[in-house]
C-alpha cells in the first residue's frame, strides 16, 4: 500500500510540473520561445508514425547500450584484477584519471578524428561510464573484511565460494550504485556528443536539426524520447543485475 502511494505522488508531482509548464507556455504565448508539453506530445505522435523515427532510435539507442556494455565489462574485469594486481591498477590509474578529468568535448573531437562521426556515440559513452564502473568495483571489493578472507584461507575455501560468500556480497551495492549514475550520463553523455557530430540518423542530428529550424516543440518531442529510452534501459539493466546477483548468491557449492 504504502509502495503505490508513493507511485501515485511520483505521479501526481510529474502532472503537477507538466501543468505549470502547459501554463507557461500558454503565458509566453510563442512556440518558437517555449512549446508546452500538448505541443510535444503531438509532434512525438507525427514523427511516431514514420520508420525514420525508429530508426533514429535504433541507431542512438544500439549505440549508447553497445558503448554502456562494454565500458561495464571492462571496468568491472579490469577494476577486480586491479585490486589483485596493484601494478595493473597503478598502470591503469592515469588513463582512469584522463578520462575522468578531460571535458568530454575534447574526447568527442578526438573520437571524430580517430573513428568518424557513426561510432562517435559508442566511443564516447565507454569513456564516460568506464572509470565509474571501474572505481566502483575497486572500492566494493576493497570492502571484503580481511579477517574474513584470513578465515578463508585457514579454512581453505575454494575461489568460488570466496567470490560467492566474501566477495559478491560487498561488490554489488557498489556496482548497483556505479550502474545507476553511469546509465544516466550514458545518455547524457551520448546525445550531446551526436549533438556535435551530428552523425547520420541519430538523435542528436534530430536535436541539432529541430535547433537550427527552431522546431522547438520537437527539441522537446525527442527530449521525451530520451527520457524514457533512458529510464526503460536503466530499469531493464539493473532487474538483470540484480537477477543475476540473486542466482550466484543462490547457487549452492558443497565443495570446499
Amino acid at each position: 500500500m504504502a509502495e503505490l502511494l508513493s507511485r501515485w505522488k511520483r505521479l501526481l508531482i510529474v502532472l503537477g510540473w507538466l501543468v505549470l509548464w502547459q501554463a507557461a507556455s500558454w503565458w509566453v504565448d510563442e512556440p518558437v520561445v517555449l512549446a508546452g508539453p500538448l505541443e510535444a506530445l503531438a509532434a512525438l505522435g507525427t514523427m511516431g508514425r514514420t520508420a525514420a523515427f525508429w530508426q533514429t532510435v535504433l541507431f542512438t539507442g544500439l549505440r549508447i547500450a553497445g558503448g554502456f556494455l562494454l565500458a561495464f565489462a571492462a571496468g568491472a574485469g579490469l577494476g577486480a584484477a586491479s585490486v589483485r594486481c596493484p601494478l595493473l591498477a597503478d598502470l591503469l590509474a592515469p588513463a582512469v584519471t584522463a578520462m575522468k578529468s578531460v571535458p568530454v568535448v575534447c574526447f568527442v573531437i578526438l573520437a571524430l578524428v580517430w573513428v568518424g562521426s557513426d561510432q562517435l556515440t559508442f566511443v564516447i559513452v565507454f569513456v564516460i561510464v568506464f572509470p565509474i564502473l571501474y572505481v566502483q568495483t575497486r572500492e566494493g571489493l576493497g570492502r571484503v573484511d580481511g579477517a574474513l578472507l584470513e578465515m578463508a584461507r585457514v579454512f581453505r575455501m575454494n575461489g568460488w565460494r570466496r567470490a560467492r560468500y566474501l566477495y559478491l556480497p560487498a561488490l554489488m551495492p557498489s556496482l548497483t550504485s556505479g550502474c545507476q549514475l553511469a546509465l544516466g550520463l550514458s545518455w547524457k553523455s551520448g546525445v550531446a556528443a551526436e549533438v556535435i557530430g551530428t552523425p547520420l540518423h541519430s538523435i542528436g542530428q534530430e536535436l541539432y536539426f529541430a535547433k537550427i529550424y527552431l522546431e522547438i516543440d520537437q527539441l522537446f518531442a525527442w527530449t521525451f524520447v530520451i527520457i524514457l529510452l533512458s529510464l526503460a534501459f536503466e530499469r531493464l539493466f539493473l532487474a538483470l543485475l540484480g537477477r543475476v546477483g540473486r542466482a550466484l548468491e543462490g547457487t549452492d557449492d558443497l565443495r570446499m
